[in-house]
């Protein structure tokens, strides 16, 4: 039987074992090629990302043959310059983490590809990491306050919504996720039929400055207690502008029209997701609300969050937007803690299989 003092011991010397550890994260999961690298978990050495929004917005959205031939052009020179601007090499590099899944198969195999090919030939300890953990994880990120156990975290994205308790390190329990559209989608789908630019999280952050929340009644989908849905709210957006503007685009419209739209629907899904959150914080004890990924960037449904939120349930987000997006600093993070937990696991080259529909748990 472990007693008390056996149980720190052995804490005590994990904690000896795993400091001062750097690693190399890659993150290939849709339209970014990322590499970085994270000492212990938190410090961030170097973050490169080599982004392909402007190639994506010639049609208005991600490409996944088109994204794929980009990261095999990208993936060796931004693994270079992750390790340059660090001031490391390879060999000081203590193990690779890498995104397996969920994300577009083509892009997610450049990246495993291109982790066990260094991993084998460096003999170093691969970790495959699911992309929404590296969203949960990035609250780790240069953070002079480490977060407090339970945590309700709220990850948010184009392809991803999910509601998820932590009690500890890398245990997970989903509680909800969409059952449908996620809200990153559904952000850029509105704003494609509003006539916004893409990506439409920032588009319609910026329209929605301008306008009235209050101007159009759209819908809320509570549906379950934490699930999600946004597809009928981008429907009922479409039938907005038909009755408006007789056309589903609004391409020639005035840019106060545009505003009033942007707002109402921002608004409605910002006080859907900000709303479950509290709740899931509130009903489990947590000690932490978490907001996290590309839609936890906005302005609005932070300050939805904030005003919900009981006071002694702290509330955290990624203070560097950069951060909020898809990065590979957050695949090295999750790494860290998961090569923390089981030391013995990691020690091997191991095979990674990318997997478009990996899920969290």
């Amino acid at each position: 039987m472990e007693t008390c003092n056996s149980s720190n011991l052995r804490a005590k010397k994990l904690t000896e074992y795993t400091k001062n550890m750097l690693i190399l994260g890659i993150e290939t999961s849709c339209d970014e090629t990322a590499a970085a690298v994270v000492k212990d978990g938190t410090q961030i050495l170097s973050n490169v990302v080599a982004s392909q929004i402007k190639l994506h917005a010639k049609t208005g959205g991600v490409v996944p043959e088109v994204a794929a031939r980009e990261h095999v052009v990208k993936i060796v020179p931004v693994i270079a310059e992750a390790l340059r601007k660090a001031k490391t090499t390879l060999s000081e590099i203590d193990a690779i983490a890498v995104t397996a899944g969920p994300g577009l198969l083509s892009s997610l195999l450049i990246g495993v590809n291109a982790a066990m090919t260094l991993a084998a030939v460096h003999k170093k300890p691969l970790i495959p990491v699911n992309h929404v953990e590296g969203h949960i994880y990035a609250n780790w990120l240069s953070q002079t306050i480490a977060p407090k156990f339970p945590i309700v975290t709220l990850t948010v994205s184009g392809g991803h919504n999910d509601l998820v308790l932590l009690r500890s390190h890398c245990n997970y329990k989903v509680l909800g996720s969409t059952l449908d559209d996620a809200a990153g989608e559904a952000f850029d789908k509105v704003a494609r039929l509003i006539g916004l630019g893409y990506p439409g999280g920032p588009e319609i952050q910026k329209a929605a400055l301008k306008g009235d929340p209050n101007k159009y009644p759209l819908p809320r989908a509570w549906v379950t207690d934490w699930d999600f849905s946004f597809s009928g709210l981008k429907t009922a957006v479409l039938y907005l502008m038909k009755k408006l503007h007789k056309t589903p685009h609004l391409q020639a419209v005035s840019y106060k029209l545009q505003a009033d739209i942007a707002a109402s629907f921002q608004e409605a899904v910002c006080e859907v997701l900000a709303t479950k959150l509290v709740n899931a914080a509130i009903k489990f004890k947590a000690k932490e609300a978490h907001l996290a990924g590309g839609v936890s960037a906005n302005s609005r449904l932070r300050e939805w969050t904030k005003k919900l939120l009981p006071p002694e349930i702290r509330l955290k987000f990624c203070e560097n937007i950069s951060l909020c997006t898809d990065n590979a600093a957050m695949i090295a993070a999750v790494g860290y803690f998961k090569y923390r937990q089981n030391p013995k696991k990691y020690k091997k080259w191991q095979s990674i299989i990318a997997d478009p529909n990996l899920v969290l748990h």
